[in-house]
């Protein structure tokens, strides 16, 4: 039995080895979208998946795709969520559809890790000139309370218009705090309005307020 394992990886540093006891590869999901008569019907795909638009349509009005099959993320919520659009499409209400570019993206290891919207690089890719916001969680009342200081929040802002572009999160209870930062960037929220919201003591949370008006030089524990 191997006791140890070296895992060889590069970044921008050039190559590195990593020791452990154990390796997870994790290889990928993939569509199976194979033997349904897709192409008898003339359902479009791309890339070996469905293509649908915000309301999980295919290219045949009466056709909807949802989950999987219907491309990345694959994931769980965004499937459930698809498919509650694609029925009230169905059923003649008006929706919102999908909108991609807020999507939360949730890793459930230990610390949690949690994002949403742009990355920084990404933001900066797209034209934005940007204020980072970022705050630990060691000073936090309740990190201390629970064990738990080791973690982070890193907000993206645009600098002229305030308004949060991205949302990155590490440590305890991510997962869950990144409903605030969805609902936030979907309201198109600024840093001001995150600073300013109260946020109850003793709370994770109190991270996310203060990285906002750390981004714009206004944090009172920074």
């Amino acid at each position: 039995m191997v006791k140890n394992v070296t895992v060889t990886v590069s970044d921008k540093d050039g190559q590195k080895d990593i020791k452990a006891e154990v390796v997870l590869m994790a290889v990928g999901v993939q569509a199976n979208i194979e033997n349904l008569g897709l192409e008898a019907i003339g359902v479009k795909t791309e890339r070996g998946f469905i293509a649908v638009n915000e309301f999980g349509n295919t290219n045949i009005e009466s056709i909807y795709a949802i989950g999987d099959v219907a491309g990345p993320p694959l994931l769980a919520h965004v499937a459930s969520h698809e498919g509650i659009v694609a029925i009230d499409r169905i059923a003649g209400k008006a929706n919102h559809g999908i909108d991609k570019t807020n999507i939360p993206s949730c890793t459930y290891c230990q610390p949690q890790v949690a994002s949403i919207g742009l990355t920084e690089e990404a933001a900066i890719a797209k034209g934005h000139k940007v204020k980072i916001g970022r705050f630990p969680f060691r000073p936090l009342g309740k990190a201390l309370a629970i064990g738990e200081t080791e973690g982070i929040v890193k907000l993206i802002f645009d600098e002229r218009k305030g308004e949060l572009l991205g949302a990155h999160i590490i440590g305890s209870e991510a997962t869950e705090m990144i409903a605030e930062l969805g609902i936030a960037k979907a309201l198109e929220a600024t840093w001001e309005e995150l600073h300013n919201t109260m946020h109850a003591h003793p709370t994770l949370s109190e991270a996310v307020t203060e990285a906002a008006g750390q981004a714009f030089d206004v944090a009172i524990h920074s």
